[in-house]
């Protein structure tokens, strides 16, 4: 049978020694899977740390932005995203976040994703994370316990993977530009422009690009100006001023990027 605990968020301590706890519970406990539910104020970030087990990360409410050193990935609501036992990665809450997490032995099942990557959530696996971090701690486990872990383990590898991570270039220059855009980005940008600042032709850093990133540079500044439009739409703006200040020349093309990389326009996704 799988083991779980549920760890809550602390009263008095601080945020950050509950996070020591919850990173020294991991290796505490012989079962495969240890449920976490953590609530975050908007702005707190968790600095850079690994953990010897696979994490799901679910954000319940709010968005959280995942960095390693490979890149970005967005954490919208009702989506998570899979990180794989031994990634250093680094926390930032955008906005008030309910996060709840299940942390899973690498062996634990043949067929968990061995790459990093965002998915969406769905009903089912949804209220599994919620009956997990519910299910009392050890010794009082239960028949039910291990039904309801099993099957989430084997729902999340069927868990759809949606387009919310922006990975960096090895290549210094590729890298320092991609860093400029996340700064202040546009839809307006070329690649002819990008080609020109990295010294290279079109031809050369077109391949390069993609080689180093699996993305082509239109597909890439798309998922940048969406991850730099998330929060702000979270937070309340107007999808015009969102769209327009990011260099779209009118909100339906704003809106049908939007649509294509997330399966809803704006408004509805809000809702």
């Amino acid at each position: 049978m799988n083991d779980t605990s549920a760890i809550r968020s602390p009263s008095t301590a601080s945020l950050e020694e509950h996070h020591k706890r919850i990173l020294a519970r991991l290796e505490e406990v012989e079962g495969a899977v240890l449920a976490v539910s953590t609530d975050y104020p908007d702005g707190h970030r968790i600095p850079v740390h690994r953990h010897s087990r696979s994490q799901l990360l679910y954000a319940l409410s709010g968005v959280v932005m995942v960095s390693t050193g490979k890149g970005r990935w967005m954490v919208p609501p009702e989506h998570a995203i899979w990180l794989p036992a031994g990634t250093d990665h680094a926390v930032e809450m955008l906005g008030e976040v309910e996060m709840r997490s299940i942390y899973v032995l690498p062996d634990a099942l043949q067929g968990l994703p061995a790459d990093l990557r965002v998915v969406a959530m769905t009903d089912l696996v949804r209220s599994l994370i919620v009956e997990a971090v519910a299910l009392p701690l050890p010794p009082r486990r239960t028949a039910r316990a291990g039904l309801i872990l099993d099957l989430l383990l084997h729902e999340v590898t069927g868990l759809p993977e949606r387009p919310l991570a922006l990975p960096f270039p090895s290549d210094r220059r590729l890298a320092a530009l991609c860093r400029q855009f996340l700064a202040a980005p546009s839809a307006r940008a070329t690649i002819d422009g990008w080609a020109r600042a990295a010294g290279m032709s079109r031809r050369s850093f077109t391949r390069a690009f993609r080689r180093q990133t699996g993305l082509g540079l239109s597909t890439w500044r798309q998922q940048a100006c969406l991850f730099a439009a998330l929060p702000r739409l979270a937070d309340g703006e107007a999808v015009t001023t969102v769209a327009l200040e990011l260099g779209y020349e009118s909100v339906a093309a704003f809106t049908t990027m939007f649509k294509r990389m997330l399966g809803k326009p704006p408004r509805a996704w809000l809702r």
